[in-house]
């Protein structure tokens, strides 16, 4: 019986593979050339790492993927073979080979999932855009609140629209920001996350096409791809130029579809801010094409430039409702262990929304609901909002110094908002660079997450939440993973241990 669950054609592999071309795959080691074979299974290994070839994929035989890569049948074969004596393959006469990982090796995700709060003292965590909670302000509203407590305790403790009390603090936040908005038109997610997933699964179905920004928020584009969406990327502009609107267009003519998803206001990963004229632009496009524009607002509070004007909602150009849903969170703005999200949409969505809620998870905890009508009622959101800037500003600065003085290379623009910093690794893989960095105590999520099939192998995504000393740490140990791919040395434990040491 074949063990494999999933193939992976020879095109496509010869793709991902060469899209993480850079100096190391040709660099001279020691007056002598990287082997070609051991190039190859480096890079086979690293997209399984990386999650980009699943686990217990099928790999095309030797004879095709030679073919699609113009090389030996030779130089493939030894790289299957290397790959099978350190455990990223196995094979079986008649069945193929197909991917695997080592015994005691975590399965790899192209999610951002975050590291335990015990490793810390261990490992420079680069990989969750998140900060710790402001305080006073968490416990604060959590103990106010625990006098409401039993007039919930009395009840099944299931809303599946929300708690109304914050379905109206939510409304009368919108209709502040000049945006007329009823507590119908408002649901209570658990996180943005599952405001998305709600959304992907009321209004698309599987092999619908999902035009998504490219790069884009890599949790989102990993849930996309477990529902079945077909990702047309749409690419953004270099330099934080933000959204090409004649691009957006003519993918929404020519691809028609059915949903899709960007990140206005301070873009995850690039920070990008989205002008007014750009944001008009998307909605008409999407109404043209009768598309649905899922608009993920969870950075909108986070900018740290004094002097910027952030434009207005991009739902407010669309007064009828009928072409933009929004998604909003607590989670970057206060903190993401408040799992506490919401959809902002035209009251027939949020009914349907609600109805299907029933065969997901029925409701968001009634607690949480509480502390974050508390603080959005007067009960200190604005100024724990003000603290998060102020610690994201802080780390943002620290961040950008410590790059330049440790990675002159690097390219990138420093953005005026948002969570997250979008450099250009000077050349090098950023898979190459992450697995060479987590080694050395620096954890960091590579460009490719962000994309589509293989796309940004030139980048990694660094977040706004370390500062002082540790920036300037997580920094020198890039640089020293940058220096190992640059020469070729990533894989030598010798030359990691120096580095380490």
């Amino acid at each position: 019986m074949a063990q494999w669950t999933s193939a992976v054609g020879a095109a496509q592999l010869a793709r991902l593979v060469r899209s993480q071309d850079d100096r190391a795959a040709s660099a001279a080691v020691g007056g002598r050339r990287i082997p070609a074979y051991r190039t190859l299974a480096d890079g086979v290994r690293l997209l399984v790492l990386e999650g980009r070839v699943p686990v217990a994929a099928r790999l095309p035989a030797e004879r095709e993927l030679a073919a699609a890569l113009s090389v030996s049948r030779t130089t493939v074969a030894a790289a299957y073979e290397a790959l099978r004596a350190e455990g990223f393959l196995e094979s079986r006469r008649g069945s193929g080979s197909w991917t695997a990982v080592p015994a005691g090796n975590p399965l790899p995700t192209r999610g951002l999932e975050p590291l335990p709060p015990e490793a810390a003292g261990s490992m420079i965590d680069l990989g969750c855009a998140a900060l710790p909670a402001p305080e006073p302000w968490l416990t604060r509203s959590v103990q106010g609140v625990m006098a409401d407590l039993p007039l919930y305790a009395h009840t099944h403790g299931d809303y599946p629209a929300g708690l109304p009390a914050l379905r109206q603090a939510l409304a009368d936040r919108y209709t502040a920001r000049g945006i007329p908005t009823m507590p119908e038109q408002i649901m209570v997610t658990t996180g943005a996350m599952g405001a998305v997933a709600a959304i992907c699964r009321l209004i698309t179905r599987p092999g619908e096409r999902v035009a998504v920004d490219s790069p884009s928020y890599a949790n989102i584009l990993q849930l996309m791809r477990d529902a079945g969406a077909r990702l047309v990327p749409v690419a953004l502009a270099e330099r934080l130029g933000g959204w090409d609107i004649p691009a957006w267009r003519q993918v929404m003519r020519d691809a028609a579809p059915r949903m899709a998803y960007v990140v206005a206001d301070f873009h995850n990963p690039t920070g990008s801010l989205a002008t007014e004229e750009q944001r008009r632009g998307l909605v008409a496009a999407a109404r043209s094409a009768g598309t649905v524009l899922v608009v993920d607002e969870t950075m909108a509070e986070l900018c740290l430039d004094p002097g910027v004007e952030v434009p207005p909602a991009v739902c407010s150009f669309d007064p009828s409702g009928s072409s933009v849903i929004t998604v909003g969170s607590a989670s970057k703005a206060f903190w993401a262990g408040m799992r506490i999200g919401w959809v902002r949409a035209a009251p027939d969505i949020i009914r349907s929304l609600v109805a299907a809620r029933a065969y997901a998870d029925l409701g968001s905890p009634v607690l949480e609901q509480l502390a974050i009508t508390s603080l959005l009622d007067g009960g200190g959101w604005e100024e724990a909002v003000a603290i998060r800037r102020d610690q994201a500003r802080e780390n943002r600065d620290a961040i950008v110094d410590a790059v330049r003085r440790h990675l002159p290379d690097w390219e990138f623009s420093v953005p005026s908002g948002g969570l997250t910093l979008w450099a250009r690794t000077g050349g090098l893989s950023g898979s190459r660079i992450a697995e060479a960095g987590e080694r050395l105590g620096v954890r960091v999520p590579s460009g490719p997450r962000f994309g589509v099939d293989g796309a940004f192998e030139g980048f990694v995504r660094l977040p706004f939440t370390v500062s002082g000393a540790v920036a300037d740490q997580a920094a020198s140990r890039l640089a020293g993973a940058a220096h190992l791919v640059a020469t070729g040395r990533s894989q030598d434990t010798d030359t990691l241990h120096s580095f380490v040491a």
